[in-house]
């Protein structure tokens, strides 16, 4: 009877295959068929290659529509940006699933896997709380875009962007970034404010025809998307002429540069420094738990050890540490050092420390109540009092060397954020210092997520790299200190000597800029131990 049973379920297993496989290789025969029969009943349409765009003078009198996925960005797989979705806005778990899932999104076809994808990363999640699209996504989209097809858009007279992605995922990057008129994305259903993982049907092709309408040069429409799918969207059908993008094309353009960018990527966030591709996803799950494993004994040795053992041990693990001096100071200087750095991660002080192999105090806006137990040097909160503020900076440089960092804030980009001149009134003498940091799959700072990680999330990567550069002195008395003003040019040399050293642009930017573009608020809540109340 056993072998029955077993024979019977073995027997009904291979059927179960076979007829899955065989169906999906009929769905694919039948999308070759009509992939050629509409190629072979569109005679009356003219597809000329992309190339006959580029020296075209009339552009600006037209109205270009492209496909996003298949003629602006450079690669065609969807999977990295549903997988930020999923890490960043779902967390672990989700991202486990959709990895797990993704074999079955390549067989099922494109337009199922691409529902299974959205079903797996938005289902159950909050629509008023999803920032991703804003604050994560539009990095990576720009890092992919090509850059023969921006400077050909950049020349239409309109531009419309069309997508099958959910226009949450794609809307900002588009309309922010590279300044498109009109996107043509796919709306997710929603209940109660929170999405189901289903994407609404609805054609919004009419309300976007009235809106070009109403502008210049909306009667000529050229269509750009693939070659093997030029009218795979009911937008297309509306375009009097059509031109077609092929891979070849596509591999051989440029990537756009960062500073041809229409706007700036000054301010992002998440958690992942790299590209997710499928076996770039499968090497992070893959390295998590050894990364949390090293995290603790880097954390250990750093706090457990003098610097002179700890240093040579975490060196061991893969931490690199590059320290330098621009100039030779001859400062006659008694009084304890004053050290003003830029911001890129909470390490910063402790990294100076190691650097000078000496214990030192730092001062910041805000902190995470694991950050201050678990870091080796001694920490304090400023309460944003001016005076207050003064009074516990001049008593901790009374006992010690300090640590401070003007910006208030990080910034991962190469970009240094405005100042606050409170640091130039507390002594004669000023260390600026310049640090930088490199990481490979995961950041150490978070605006929209949980401070109290940051410091795991660094030490995770397999060979984090930290460089510090302690520069020339900066003697404020010698600008007169006293003067209306003055103290805002300490503040504005200081930043200018660092971002000389750095290569870095000087910007006015502050902290609530960047927490009211990444997270919706300030930067500030009544209660330090939240996730939004960060100095990240």
């Amino acid at each position: 009877m056993a072998k029955l049973l077993r024979a019977f379920f073995f027997k009904s297993f291979f059927f179960f295959w076979y007829r899955f496989l065989f169906r999906q290789f009929k769905n694919l025969i039948r999308f070759y068929r009509t992939i050629s029969n509409s190629f072979s009943g569109a005679t009356q349409f003219k597809y000329p290659r992309f190339s006959s765009l580029l020296h075209r003078s009339d552009l600006n009198d037209q109205t270009l529509v492209f496909d996003v996925e298949n003629a602006l960005l450079k690669s065609s797989s969807l999977f990295p940006y549903f997988m930020l979705v999923a890490f960043e806005a779902g967390g672990l778990l989700r991202a486990i699933v959709l990895v797990l899932l993704y074999p079955f999104v390549c067989v099922v076809g494109s337009e199922m896997g691409l529902k299974i994808m959205v079903m797996t990363c938005f289902f159950g999640m909050k629509a008023s709380s999803f920032r991703v699209g804003r604050s994560v996504l539009p990095k990576f989209f720009l890092e992919d875009v090509g850059a023969e097809m921006f400077e050909t858009l950049k020349k239409g007279g309109k531009q419309v962007g069309v997508t099958k992605l959910p226009r949450v995922m794609v809307e900002s990057f588009l309309r922010e970034y590279l300044e498109i008129d009109f996107v043509v994305g796919r709306e997710l259903k929603m209940f109660c404010g929170y999405y189901l993982g289903f994407m609404d049907n609805v054609d919004k092709t009419a309300h976007v025809l009235d809106l070009l309408k109403e502008g210049k040069g909306c009667s000529d429409m050229i269509g750009i998307t693939s070659l093997n799918n030029p009218r795979d969207h009911q937008f297309f059908s509306h375009c009097k002429e059509m031109v077609v993008v092929s891979e070849a094309d596509k591999r051989s353009w440029q990537k756009l540069g960062r500073e041809r960018y229409p706007r700036t990527l000054i301010f992002h966030d998440g958690r992942l420094a790299l590209r997710p591709t499928p076996m770039e996803s499968i090497a992070i799950l893959m390295w998590l738990p050894y990364g949390i494993i090293l995290s603790v004994i880097r954390i250990f040795l750093a706090l457990s050890l003098p610097f002179n053992i700890s240093t040579p041990l975490l060196v061991a693990t893969g931490l690199r540490l590059t320290t330098s001096r621009t100039h030779h100071n001859n400062s006659n200087n008694k009084n304890n050092n004053l050290y003003v750095c830029n911001h890129r991660t909470l390490l910063d002080p402790l990294y100076i420390s190691f650097s000078l192999q000496k214990n030192l105090s730092a001062v910041t806006y805000s902190l995470s109540r694991m950050s201050e137990v678990l870091s080796p040097i001694k920490t304090v909160r400023l309460t944003r009092n001016r005076n207050e503020d003064a009074t516990m900076m001049k008593h901790l440089l009374g006992q010690g060397d300090l640590v401070v960092c003007p910006e208030g804030t990080t910034c991962r980009e190469p970009y240094l954020l405005r100042f606050s001149p409170l640091f130039s009134e507390m002594c004669d003498e000023i260390v600026p210092v310049a640090v930088d940091t490199h990481v490979t799959m995961f950041h150490g700072t978070t605006a929209g997520g949980f401070k109290c990680f940051d410091p795991f999330f660094f030490l995770m990567n397999p060979s984090p790299l930290y460089t510090v550069q302690l520069l020339q002195h900066v003697f404020p008395t010698t600008t007169h200190v006293d003067q209306d003003g003055s103290k805002f040019q300490v503040a504005n040399q200081v930043q200018s000597q660092i971002g000389t050293a750095l290569g870095f642009h000087c910007t006015r930017l502050t902290r609530k800029d960047k927490y009211l573009m990444l997270a919706g608020n300030e930067g500030t809540v009544s209660n330090p131990g939240s996730a939004a109340n960060n100095n990240s």
